[in-house]
């Protein structure tokens, strides 16, 4: 990577670890596994280590290619100069000698610097000059977070590559049926996740549809599991009343859980979310819905078992018939008919694979 650390600096970090600053979020967070696969092989005699929240640290386990996480709970709301401090001192016991920096903030890039890490990458950003030494221009031109987190893992001015290696979350077969005993969900017909929670309400297909989709497999003899945290409580229990006895709430403070339970199950359908991601990238048959975002800006780069968007004639937004803008783009939109189709082909090809 380009960088204005001294030549002597520059030897003695060839075999020293690098340290990705990712964004938060599940969803992103699983993105980083692309960089980090790119990382491992530009550098395969350096370790690559994660900063994680409490939250997503259960992600790294299943991560092949990286080391360990770092967890950091910095408050988002405000500088915490003295916890700044703190996570500078343990980041700087492990010798680090790249960061790259995922995040546009100036605060990001401050615990590189006060680490004193040699070499820190990231967009210019919050005009972070004096916190990054390999800054780089050209973020806004990326319209994908994934192409974004892809130049950083690239030496400067180098053109992105074609293909990016997608995410991938590896969990065990013997992890999965331990989790299954301790949970006792065991039952001998298929199992479909449904993941109702996204950021933001206009992203959310409406949770009576998942309700109405949990009791049409559960007559057709499919069980269903409602995962998310425990702020979804609430919309997994309007699914259960509605979808019925076929139906588990597992929605709990855990992300390892729903790790596990998206590994297990047969098919996942989920809102354009963190989930989704996770999903995709355990390799299970999953389902996405979109409303006011897109498969190719915001979806997995996992291949998808079916990306579900509306498709209405006249939009019911601003009634055009000709209207184009994606934040008109409405998950109400969307019927039970095409999710349920998807799900059944989904189930389908799954059971021809495992009898094959």
């Amino acid at each position: 990577m380009a960088t204005d650390v001294p030549e002597d600096r520059r030897a003695a970090a060839e075999d020293a670890p690098i340290l990705i600053v990712p964004y938060m979020w599940v969803g992103d967070f699983v993105r980083n596994h692309t960089a980090v696969q790119l990382l491992n092989a530009r550098f395969p005699s350096r370790p690559v280590d994660i900063l994680t929240t409490a939250r997503t640290l259960p992600l790294v386990d299943y991560m092949p290619g990286v080391r360990k996480g770092l967890v950091s709970e910095l408050p988002r709301s405000r500088l915490a100069l003295a916890k700044q401090r703190e996570l500078a001192a343990r980041v700087r016991a492990e010798r680090y000698g790249t960061a790259i920096v995922m995040p546009r903030t100036w605060k990001s890039a401050l615990v590189p610097f006060l680490a004193g890490i040699p070499e820190r990458t990231g967009f210019v950003g919050e005009a972070r000059f004096m916190l990054l030494n390999d800054a780089r221009w050209g973020e806004r031109k990326l319209d994908r977070m994934i192409d974004r987190k892809v130049a950083l893992t690239l030496p400067k001015d180098t053109p992105l590559p074609t293909t990016f290696p997608p995410p991938r979350l590896e969990v065990s077969a013997s992890e999965v049926l331990t989790w299954r005993e301790r949970r006792r969900l065991a039952h001998a017909g298929p199992t479909v996740a449904l993941c109702p929670a996204t950021v933001g309400p206009g992203r959310r297909w409406p949770v009576e549809r998942y309700g109405a989709l949990a009791r049409r497999l559960g007559d057709e003899g499919v069980s269903t599991w409602v995962l998310g945290s425990l702020d979804d409580r609430a919309l997994a229990a309007e699914i259960v009343r509605i979808g019925g006895s076929a139906v588990h709430d597992l929605t709990g403070p855990d992300l390892r859980d729903a790790v596990l339970a998206l590994a297990a199950v047969n098919a996942a359908v989920a809102n354009d979310s963190g989930l989704l991601h996770v999903a995709a990238a355990l390799g299970t048959p999953t389902i996405g819905i979109f409303g006011p975002s897109s498969p190719f800006l915001t979806g997995p780069l996992n291949a998808l078992a079916a990306a579900i968007e509306p498709d209405v004639a006249v939009c019911t937004t601003c009634g055009r018939a000709d209207c184009t803008r994606l934040e008109h783009r409405r998950t109400e939109d969307i019927p039970l008919a095409p999710v349920h189709a998807a799900v059944t082909r989904a189930l389908d090809r799954t059971a021809t694979e495992t009898a094959s």
